[in-house]
């Protein structure tokens, strides 16, 4: 299998060339030439499985140039039970809800589902080639730390990680900042996560020194991020549908587009996924798309400090793979609004809005501060489970869109001791913390502060490069 570019500017690689470069050379991402389809019959032979097996079969729709066996070694050592000691399971809700709890790894988020097999395949990959890579990736929160902690101390890989300092709580700065590995470098940058991405993007679209320092990117522009999380959503199915064939819905809270674009990924393929329904928090730039047509990303000084920080997005940096399915895969027409969006600072797919349900199955909602709280205690009254603030605003957008007889699968987005604040303010109780981590907010923390300055961070860069 071959990809290409969203852009149409990159000639058609194979995916493990694709899996180290991250952003396509012409400033698009990359995608498969062609998705992979499943039929029903295939679908209900891997019911039986277990998760790492799945997984296995998954990728290797995606992956033609790895060895079947030694795919199989990877996600068999990314999933073990050292590794999540619960895969994907599956929790009822007295509301008529259903959590997929992705939040089993360690770093206690979803982000790990995917990013501890970018670990193995990363460098599995390296060493096959004898190279080096420099991993330059932006955080609202969760990325960071499921990356540092998969690739921390991988032979052959340095982790340059760039966050909003100051706009994560203090869980998700302590589990990056107090990793101490020689190859893992945490810069604070003094902006919003939008601009953080705004610096990886550039550095990654000059392509001289991205070549010079072999910059590789474990964001979700990395198609093998949105393989990976592909899976879940096929083993949520595999796991709630009565019968071969009958439709699941899912529910994502989503602020940079990559989580609910596997799920877009897998009903594409043929999984029978009813509704994908995006939640937003207050920075509802998405949640307006789906509405209306017309996707408008905010500035910098628009985008709002909310309870649920790792969705403070305004510019979602997946969606234009999204944008290319939805102009008839057309890299000229993508090109085109990508030029409108930044001349303009938006773009209009007004005509086409009937489609995103109709055809793709998207609608969409908003959760505020008030919603997160109120739904948080209704959780905890009701079932007795705690919920973070963004799978807060998952349930609360999913209940608009129950319908009888179709399961509404909720992704989880992670533990609630990473927000420990907003569920102190929401019921009253402190979350539990997981054993060996009472004491992670008091260890020393390693970070470097700069200003958010493309300069600042090439120059830090070129540096401490691998």
């Amino acid at each position: 299998m071959n990809y290409l570019s969203t852009r149409g500017g990159m000639p058609p690689a194979p995916f493990c060339d694709i899996l180290l470069e991250g952003l396509a050379p012409d400033g698009g991402l990359t995608l498969p030439e062609q998705l992979p389809r499943l039929d029903t019959a295939t679908l209900d032979s891997w019911r039986a499985l277990p998760y790492a097996d799945l997984a296995a079969r998954v990728l290797g729709l995606f992956i033609d140039d790895i060895p079947a066996a030694d795919l199989l070694a990877m996600t068999r050592a990314a999933y073990a039970p050292s590794v999540f000691p619960q895969l994907a399971p599956i929790k009822p809700l007295d509301d008529g809800l259903l959590l997929l709890g992705l939040s089993e790894g360690p770093t206690l988020a979803f982000k790990d589902m995917a990013m501890q097999f970018l670990g193995q395949v990363f460098e599995y990959e390296l060493a096959r080639r004898g190279q080096t890579l420099n991993i330059l990736g932006a955080t609202s929160g969760d990325t960071g730390s499921a990356a540092e902690y998969a690739l921390r101390g991988k032979a052959g890989i340095a982790v340059f990680m760039l966050s909003p300092h100051g706009r994560m709580s203090a869980f998700q700065r302590a589990q990056m900042y107090s990793l101490q590995d020689d190859n893992i470098h945490n810069l604070a940058l003094r902006g919003v996560f939008d601009e953080c991405q705004d610096v990886v993007k550039s550095l990654a679209g000059d392509l001289d020194f991205k070549q010079r320092y072999r910059l590789g990117a474990v964001n979700s522009i990395n198609w093998a991020r949105i393989a990976a999380q592909v899976v879940y959503y096929i083993w949520g199915y595999l796991r709630v549908a009565a019968r071969p064939g009958d439709p699941v819905s899912f529910a994502v809270p989503s602020g940079n587009f990559g989580n609910i674009l596997a799920g877009h990924v897998a009903r594409q393929m043929g999984v029978p996924i009813h509704r994908l329904v995006l939640a937003t928090n207050e920075n509802n730039v998405l949640e307006e798309f789906f509405r209306t047509g017309l996707y408008r990303p905010r500035p910098a000084s628009q985008t709002q400090a909310t309870s649920s920080p790792s969705m403070d997005i305004s510019r979602a940096s997946n969606f234009e793979r999204f944008v290319f399915d939805l102009v008839g895969r057309d890299p000229q027409r993508v090109s085109e609004l990508m030029g409108q969006l930044g001349t303009h600072g938006q773009f209009d797919l007004s005509a086409l809005q009937p489609g995103f349900e109709g055809q793709y199955g998207f609608v969409a909602g908003t959760s505020t501060h008030a919603d997160r709280l109120m739904t948080i205690r209704a959780t905890f009254e009701r079932s007795g489970v705690l919920v973070d603030p963004h799978t807060a605003d998952g349930l609360k957008v999913a209940s608009q869109y129950l319908e009888p007889d179709i399961p509404m699968l909720v992704l989880e987005t992670a533990l609630p001791v990473k927000f420990a604040q907003t569920i102190v303010e929401a019921t009253g109780q402190w979350p539990a913390i997981p054993a060996g981590l009472e004491d992670l907010e008091q260890r020393p923390q390693r970070v470097q502060v700069l200003d958010c300055d493309v300069g600042q961070v090439a120059d830090y860069i070129r540096r401490h490069a691998v």
